[in-house]
């Protein structure tokens, strides 16, 4: 092989293996994002729950009697979600970052 198509050789690699790495979810909730995509899904008024990278399971959650706050700042009331089969609050928010969908574990479980 000679060295100019060594160099051509060794740049496509380096260029497929960016493309990959671009390409790779990067969310640590994009795997529940799948979940929630397949399940299809939708809000009381229709809305898809679930696009790219946008549904999160918060660090922080506390459980009062009629809900979740979430990061010690936002309050969600139980009747809002549906249940989530991890057990785990997640939240999926439109571009604005009001709640589009919620899921949680059923009250007292």
């Amino acid at each position: 092989m000679s060295a100019s198509a060594h160099r051509l050789s060794s740049r496509i690699t380096i260029f497929g293996l960016a493309l990959v790495w671009t390409l790779a979810p990067i969310s640590p909730g994009a795997a529940h994002d799948s979940w929630i995509s397949r399940g299809a899904y939708r809000n009381p008024v229709g809305e898809w729950c679930c696009g790219d990278n946008d549904c999160e399971s918060p660090d922080r959650v506390a459980v009062t009697g009629k809900g979740w706050v979430v990061r010690d700042t936002e309050f969600v009331p139980f009747e809002e979600a549906s249940p989530s089969p991890d057990g785990k609050v997640w939240i999926c928010r439109r571009p604005d970052r009001t709640r589009r969908c919620v899921f949680g574990p059923p009250p007292g479980s």
